[in-house]
């Protein structure tokens, strides 16, 4: 049996060891010697690498659908902070150093989160959907991921996609982030807009690629280890010309999640342990 860390004996010391650690995440990244991406352009840039939307609202999820809506209202503050930022060569993008204040102005509301592997409501819920939405994009870019955490726990079915499975990225303020780095000579522009219940999403550059990027899975598995169900999986990047020619083919990582959900009847599942 893990050992309970003291905020979960104690509950209401988290709000204080939130501001601890946030306090802490920050100012380590004044200290780690990156360049962080920091400028939004109005004007886009005018090549596009890749761009994908996915719906915001999840009617399968158990709770209340305020709380989608609520998700919503957030990713768009979220959003704001994003759409137009400049990833410049040699930068570093996080996604916390870019949202960090996003609710200055206008509050955050209470959505889903997963909390300590249990889906819970919290402040600023869900913004977990835009940090999946930027991992997918980014795994069609030459832009180098250098931070990105599996979510421990898949609760529900996930909405319709074009990604495969693995294809995410928890983010915690003060604990996890997503980090990217611009390893490339051009610059790179993120975009995130709203189309009726959809977020679109795209990464654009100043001059054209002549590469396409294809992500696919390897090595699906279920298994079953001590009564609960996990799903493992490796996230492949491919690279083609512009002939469709595959160029190059990599792991970029492998995913594990453990499935709170139940499963069709026509998925396997392994005995493990």
């Amino acid at each position: 049996m893990a050992r309970k860390r003291l905020t979960q004996i104690f509950p209401w010391l988290l709000p204080v060891r939130r501001k601890q650690r946030a306090l802490l995440f920050y100012a380590q990244m004044r200290l780690d010697k990156n360049r962080y991406a920091r400028r939004q352009e109005a004007a886009l840039l005018p090549y596009l690498v890749f761009t994908s939307r996915c719906p915001m609202l999840n009617t399968r999820t158990g709770f209340d659908m305020v709380y989608q809506e609520n998700k919503v209202h957030n990713l768009k503050l979220a959003a704001a902070k994003l759409h137009g930022l400049v990833i410049a060569p040699g930068e570093t993008f996080s996604f916390w150093q870019c949202v960090r204040g996003a609710d200055r102005a206008v509050p955050y509301k209470d959505a889903l989160s997963e909390v300590d592997g249990r889906l819970v409501t919290e402040y600023g819920g869900g913004l977990c959907m835009i940090s999946n939405l930027l991992c997918w994009l980014f795994l069609h870019t030459p832009i180098t991921i250098t931070e990105r955490h599996g979510h421990e726990k898949k609760d529900f079915p996930e909405p319709p996609s074009d990604a495969p499975f693995g294809v995410d990225a928890t983010v915690s303020e003060g604990w996890l982030d997503l980090k990217v780095t611009n390893r490339t000579e051009q610059k790179m522009q993120l975009s995130l807009t709203f189309d009726g219940e959809d977020i679109v999403g795209a990464v654009l550059s100043e001059r054209d690629m002549h590469r396409t990027w294809k992500v696919v899975n390897r090595d699906l598995l279920y298994y079953r280890a001590r009564g609960d169900i996990y799903e493992e999986v490796d996230v492949v990047q491919q690279v083609f010309d512009d002939r469709g020619l595959l160029l190059s083919e990599e792991t970029a990582y492998r995913n594990r999640c453990r499935i709170g959900y139940t499963l069709p009847d026509s998925v396997t599942v392994m005995e493990k342990g």
